[in-house]
C-alpha cells in the first residue's frame, strides 16, 4: 500500500492535545511529516513539557495513523519541548468609565513644584476646551486645594446610577478630588501604606468624575507605595516628570523614569518639564540667571531619549498665583501663559502620539490643539 502525505494529515487532524480546542496540525504542533515507503516520520513540537502528556499524545498519534492510513506502518516520532515566550505581566488596572486620557505627573524630589505644574497644565487643558479633573495623590503633602483656591471645602454626595458617589470640587473649569478635603489644615496623615492606597482607591472610584478628556494625577515625590498603587488602580495614558536642572534634582528624576519604564509596569514617559529653569528680575528683563544649573532637565530628555516639554523660569508670579489659588496660567496674555500653553501643546501632541501607536486606550484624534472640541475618539 502506498502512503500519502495527504493522509497522514487529515489523519493527524483528528487529534487534539490535551486541554487544546484545536488539531495538532492547525495548531502548528505538527512541524514535519516525511514518507519513506511505509515508514512515517513526524517532528512533533509540544508545550507541555510533562512525560505524561508526550506519551499520550504519541500513543494517540500511533493509533490514529494505524487505523486510518496503514495498519502497518512503521511510525517515528520526533518530539521537541518547546518553550512559549514568557510573557511580561504588566500591571494595568480597570479604566474609569468616561475618561479618555489618565496622565500622571511626578517627581523623583519634592519641592521641584510638581503641583505647580499640575495645576497650571490642568487650566491650560480646561481653556482649551477640555474636560478636565486633577486628583491629588499625595496622601501626606496634598497642596492642590490651596492652589485651586479651595482651601476649606468638601466634596458633596451625589447619587449616580443609584450609588452614593463623591462629586468632586469646581474651579477654573477643572473638577478636584484631594484628601486634603478631608483633612485638617494643621492635622499631619499618618497612615501605612495599605490606608493611604485605600483612601485613593475611594477618591478614583468612589467619585462621580463623568466625562474627561483628561485626568491628572498628581503624584507624592519619590517612588514607592502610592505610585505602584496607582499604576495597579488605573490605566495611566502615561508619565510627566518635573524636575529643576539641578543635579540632586535630576538624579531622583532618574529614578522616576526608571520606575515607570520598569517591566512590570510599563508606563510610558510623555516627556520631562524642567521647573525653575532660570530666574529673570523685573528690573532686568532680558537678563537670565541659571541658579539651579543650565538645561539640566532638557540633557536627561536627551540622555534618556524621552521628550522635553519645555522649561518654566522661577517668577515671583507663579508662586504668589500658587499660593492665592490662581494658577498664573490663568493670566491671559503673558509670557508665563504663553509658556504654559506651549508646554500643555507639547503635552498633548505625546498623548494623540501615544494613544496612535501603542495599546490599550482609545486612538485620540487631535486636528487643532487650540481646543478639545477636536479630540474625537475612535473606537
Amino acid at each position: 500500500m502506498k502512503i500519502t502525505k495527504e493522509a497522514v494529515l487529515d489523519a493527524l487532524k483528528t487529534i487534539t492535545l490535551p486541554g487544546e480546542g484545536e488539531n495538532i496540525i492547525d495548531k502548528g504542533a505538527v512541524s514535519n511529516v516525511m514518507i519513506f515507503g511505509d515508514q512515517i516520520d513526524i517532528d512533533l513540537q509540544l508545550e507541555n513539557p510533562s512525560l505524561q502528556a508526550r506519551k499520550k499524545v504519541e500513543v494517540t498519534i500511533l493509533k490514529t495513523l494505524h487505523e486510518h492510513v496503514y495498519e502497518k506502518a512503521k511510525i517515528k516520532i520526533n518530539v521537541k519541548v518547546v518553550t512559549p515566550p514568557k510573557t511580561s505581566e504588566v500591571i494595568k488596572g480597570k479604566p474609569l468609565p468616561g475618561i479618555e486620557n489618565i496622565i500622571a505627573i511626578s517627581s523623583g524630589k519634592g519641592g521641584v513644584g510638581k503641583s505647580t505644574i499640575t495645576a497650571n497644565i490642568a487650566v491650560t487643558l480646561a481653556q482649551m476646551g477640555c474636560k478636565v479633573g486633577v486628583l491629588d495623590a499625595d496622601i501626606y503633602g496634598p497642596s492642590i486645594p490651596t492652589m485651586f483656591d479651595m482651601e476649606g471645602a468638601r466634596p458633596l454626595s451625589v447619587q449616580v446610577d443609584g450609588k452614593s458617589k463623591m462629586e468632586p470640587i469646581e474651579n477654573y473649569g477643572v473638577k478636584v478630588l484631594s484628601i486634603g478635603f478631608f483633612t485638617k489644615p494643621d492635622q499631619a496623615v499618618i497612615w501605612r501604606g495599605p490606608m493611604a492606597a485605600k483612601a485613593l482607591n475611594q477618591m478614583i472610584f468612589d467619585a462621580a468624575w463623568g466625562d474627561l478628556d483628561f485626568l491628572l494625577i498628581d503624584l507624592p515625590p519619590g517612588t514607592g507605595d502610592i505610585h505602584l498603587s496607582i499604576v495597579q488602580s488605573l490605566p495611566i495614558s502615561g508619565a510627566v516628570v518635573v524636575s529643576t536642572p539641578q543635579n540632586v534634582a535630576l538624579a531622583d528624576a532618574k529614578k522616576g523614569i526608571a520606575m515607570f519604564e520598569q517591566e512590570n509596569i510599563q508606563v510610558p514617559v510623555l516627556g520631562i518639564v524642567e521647573n525653575m529653569s532660570y530666574f529673570t528680575p523685573a528690573e532686568l528683563p532680558e537678563n537670565k540667571y541659571y541658579i539651579f544649573g543650565e538645561r539640566g532637565a532638557e540633557y536627561l530628555a536627551r540622555d534618556k531619549e524621552v521628550p522635553f516639554l519645555g522649561a518654566i523660569p522661577l517668577v515671583q508670579s507663579v508662586r504668589e498665583a500658587a499660593d492665592f489659588g490662581r494658577p498664573a496660567s490663568l493670566q491671559k496674555e503673558s509670557l508665563l501663559a504663553e509658556q504654559f500653553i506651549s508646554l500643555t501643546k507639547k503635552l498633548v501632541s505625546q498623548v494623540v502620539f501615544r494613544n496612535k501607536n501603542l495599546p490599550p486606550t482609545k486612538a485620540v484624534e487631535i486636528t487643532n490643539l487650540v481646543g478639545c472640541d477636536a479630540i474625537k475618539s475612535e473606537s
